[in-house]
């Protein structure tokens, strides 16, 4: 020990000392009352020396005093925004494509993302359930019509019927872009002019196909519903305007008048697939991860209408089971939550159905992660795996380390 430190190896209960220690830092020591010598203090005096550094003369030497170590204090972290309900449908051709939309760059949510159509729920849909209550997080009417109002303000294709049963309601092209503005504008009720227009929505179509609740580390979070809708493989209206294959420029209506183009396209899964794997388009992980459940059952090249039935029936089939945990499809909610890196990219759990669901029983899908790197742009080089194999290779490279 160094000389000038030899003689502070003793304190008492009422004061504090450093004590050297192994040569690169000091720890505090509790000497008797006996070694301070005529030194007291008063209880006043105590607390005195505990809150602040003091040197005290004892005539033979210098002690000096340092206050406790004070608890480090962090700032409250801010509570995470509320999920805004909202709803999206996986659109199905009658050739058994499904579409996408291109979002331009300034867009709000996904910029320059492949989406499926949807947005917000609009007060014009209906009543919305409240933050606190279990039916915000529920298929529900309102989730229904706000998923095909949605659809048609997008993208310009209306799932509606004539309200006599006549198959799919069909509307002029110029009085469909009026509506659309005017629908997205609030100048009318999308409901009200499709009864205008002798339709009905063809809400009860849609097949519920899981709910996505964003994580609370991203600031614009959704409680999203997610529905898969077949257009008819025949029938009368609309269906041969359905653009199959190709881009379609398609005006997206704003409040002001203006419009913001989107490129809208209807490709099979496996293409989708391919494009989003050699990052040519950007696929955020709910929309690939759907997108790869429902491509095991439609083979590109067959195109015969009994086999475009039978799979569709296939899909219909897989919609009503479970996957690896016994949760039906359609009640599934997944938040996806990070389990680790594995070769560079972030691996994310699918079972978590996020903090407003904790303790209701509600899950997501166990038997897979989603691998994904997540770059300035957006997310990159995404891939399904299965579950139980990639936490087995975690944790061998784990092991290794």
């Amino acid at each position: 020990m160094p000389p000038g430190l030899r003689s502070l190896s003793t304190f008492t209960n009422t004061a504090t000392k450093l004590d050297y220690f192994s040569g690169l830092a000091f720890r505090r020591t509790e000497p008797t009352r006996r070694q301070l010598g005529h030194l007291a203090f008063t209880p006043l005096q105590n607390r005195e020396l505990r809150s602040r550094g003091t040197e005290l003369n004892t005539g033979k030497r210098t002690i000096t005093t340092m206050p406790p170590p004070q608890p480090r204090t962090h700032k409250a972290k801010p509570p995470s925004p509320e999920p805004r309900p909202s709803s999206s449908i996986l659109l199905i051709s009658p050739e058994n494509k499904i579409l996408l939309l291109h979002r331009v760059k300034t867009s709000s949510s996904f910029a320059s993302a492949h989406v499926f159509p949807g947005g917000n729920l609009s007060s014009q849909d209906g009543p919305i359930p409240a933050p606190s209550s279990p039916e915000r997080h529920v298929d529900s009417p309102v989730y229904r019509l706000g998923a095909i109002r949605e659809c048609f303000e997008e993208s310009g294709i209306l799932l509606a019927r004539h309200r006599d049963g006549g198959g799919m309601l069909e509307v002029p092209d110029a009085e469909r872009e009026r509506a659309r503005r005017a629908i997205h504008s609030g100048e009318e009720k999308f409901s009200e002019w499709v009864k205008k227009m002798g339709g009905v929505v063809d809400a009860d179509a849609l097949l519920p196909f899981t709910r996505w609740i964003t994580p609370t580390s991203v600031p614009r979070r959704f409680t999203t519903q997610m529905y898969v809708y077949f257009w008819p493989l025949s029938g009368a209206g609309q269906d041969a305007k359905i653009p199959i294959g190709g881009d379609a420029m398609i005006p997206t209506p704003t409040s002001d008048g203006g419009l913001e183009h989107t490129a809208a396209v209807f490709q099979s899964c496996a293409t989708w697939l391919e494009q989003a794997r050699r990052n040519e388009i950007i696929m955020f992980p709910p929309q690939f991860y759907l997108m790869w459940l429902l491509g095991k059952f439609f083979e590109e090249g067959k195109g015969g209408a009994m086999e475009l039935r039978a799979q569709r029936e296939k899909v219909k089939e897989f919609l009503k089971g479970s996957g690896a945990n016994g949760v039906p499809w359609a009640d599934k909610v997944m938040s996806p939550v990070p389990l680790g890196m594995f070769e560079g990219r972030a691996v994310l759990n699918l079972d978590h159905p996020g903090p407003e669901l904790k303790g209701s029983g509600r899950r997501g899908e166990s038997g897979h992660v989603v691998q994904v790197r997540f770059s300035k742009e957006g997310p990159r080089d995404v891939e399904v795996r299965d579950a139980v194999e990639m936490k087995r290779l975690m944790g061998e490279a784990k092991g290794k380390l």
